[in-house]
């Protein structure tokens, strides 16, 4: 059995919409961050840094958080969702690297100074600002000509990139003069698996 600890947030929902997306069997365990379920000892003896998401697989006995090792792990687990062909599944590595390294982070970091900061600092706000439209403006590039990140076939690397676009909606942090970014977006939101993920763990349990 697979077990997700996760929490509605754009990293969560990278593990939940591939879960749903590959069809496996899992249990989830909402980690209530507002409730500080993630600082319990419990929950850091799985991931020290007290950070969903966390996947654990009884069968193979393996113990992952970062979401990004967490799509790959079950991209090759399971031989979904990452292209077999060698330039295919770099390209989808490369993006889905991309989304972890430059994208998600400074989203994060722009959700913080935005709108989660007790006081404002304008020169950060402007800071990342600056930095989410030059990430929009690659992808936006990328998907100019390619129905997916990874080329042809959706992969992980939408999965992750999805995560935070998902929220930059909610939140309106608007990217809609990014035509292609904007309709990649809605292809993939179209997906029932993602549907299903983005309401996760809030959902299942009741919360």
């Amino acid at each position: 059995m697979i077990h997700l600890y996760s929490d509605s947030s754009p990293n969560g929902f990278k593990a939940s919409i591939a879960l749903e997306e590959l069809g496996l069997p899992y249990r989830l365990h909402h980690i209530r961050i507002d409730a500080g379920e993630h600082r319990l000892p419990e929950f850091l003896a799985l991931n020290p840094h007290g950070r969903i998401p966390v996947l654990v697989d009884d069968d193979t006995g393996v113990t992952l958080f970062e979401s990004a090792a967490i799509l790959l792990y079950l991209a090759e687990k399971t031989g979904q969702l990452l292209p077999r062909d060698l330039q295919g599944r770099w390209e989808a590595i490369k993006w889905l690297q991309f989304h972890a390294s430059s994208v998600g982070p400074i989203m994060g970091q722009r959700v913080h100074f935005e709108v989660f900061a007790e006081q404002p600092v304008p020169a950060a706000i402007e800071r990342f600002r600056r930095l989410t439209a030059d990430a929009f403006a690659v992808l936006d590039q990328r998907l100019s000509a390619h129905p997916w990140l990874a080329g042809d076939r959706y992969s992980i690397a939408d999965i992750a990139q999805f995560g935070w676009s998902h929220i930059a909606r909610i939140i309106d942090f608007d990217f809609s003069q990014y035509r292609h970014l904007s309709a990649w977006h809605e292809r993939v939101a179209a997906r029932p698996a993602v549907q299903k993920g983005v309401t996760l763990p809030a959902v299942a349990t009741g919360a």
